[in-house]
This record gives structure tokens, sequence and C-alpha cells, in this order.
């Protein structure tokens, strides 16, 4: 049986644009230095809000389950392995964990646990096609070779 791909945060509407902002500006992808950049700040929150239903802040104030598994707080490469077993991409093209992954974090994993907010919606792969045709045309040959 075959694994399903990974979801890749980095598909999100504006993740893109947030990450390419947080390689222009470092400090803006540390949540502790985000009152710096206001206009970032308000990026993040109509990132989330579109991608999970939830900001940052709001994700914050969720009451947790008694056996929740804080994901959010492992460091970056423990928690694009955690995310990757609950079917997440949360890395970038050179295969880092993303830059701003520290603001994705809660939202998403308690988006995608069914604590909070909500995952976008993802289409169903399409069924590979079948090439039933060609089946046909080798079965008309041999056929009328007989």
């Amino acid at each position: 049986m075959t694994q399903a791909p990974l979801r890749r945060l980095l598909d999100l509407p504006g993740i893109d644009d947030l990450e390419l902002k947080a390689l222009m500006k470092p400090r803006a992808a540390d949540p502790d230095e985000l009152y710096e950049f206001p206009e970032i700040a308000e990026a993040i929150d109509a990132a989330a809000r579109a991608a999970f239903g939830l900001t940052p802040d709001e994700a914050a104030a969720v009451a947790r389950p008694a056996d929740w598994d804080p994901i959010e707080r492992l460091d970056p490469a423990d928690m694009a392995e955690a995310f990757a077993a609950e079917g997440w991409d949360v890395l970038d093209s050179r295969r880092k964990p993303l830059r701003m992954l520290a603001h994705w974090a809660l939202p998403l994993a308690l988006a995608m646990r069914g604590v909070a907010g909500e995952l976008p919606f993802h289409a169903e792969p399409d069924r590979p096609v079948t090439d039933w045709g060609s089946n046909l045309k080798a079965e008309a040959t041999r056929f009328r070779k007989r």
C-alpha cells in the first residue's frame, strides 16, 4: 500500500509570501520579536485565520486536552518530523523547517487534532487512469491473429 503524499504547509495561501518576508527580515520569524513588525503580524493573523480558522494568539488561548502532546514546543527539526507523522510537510524547498514554523505550529496542531479551528479543504487525489484502451487493442490484435 502506498502512503498518501504529505500536505505542504507552504502551499497554503499566504504562507510562502510570509516565508519570503522572514528571509528578508529574519527577526520576524521569532514570535517574541514580532511586535517590531506590525504589518507582518497582521499578515500572519490573516493567513492563519484563512488556513486554520484561528490566529496564533487565539490558538494560544485555547484550552488543550489533558493528553495534549505539545508538538508546538519541540525544536524545529523534531517538530517537522512530528508533523510529517501526522501527514503534513512543514519543510521548505531545501528540506529545512520553515522559518515561520513557530507561528503556524500551534494553530496547525490544534486544527489537525480537531481541538480548535479547522483544516483547509483538500481535494482527494485523482485516481490513476487505467489504460484500458491499450488492453482492448492488444486483445483485438490477438483475436485477429487466430
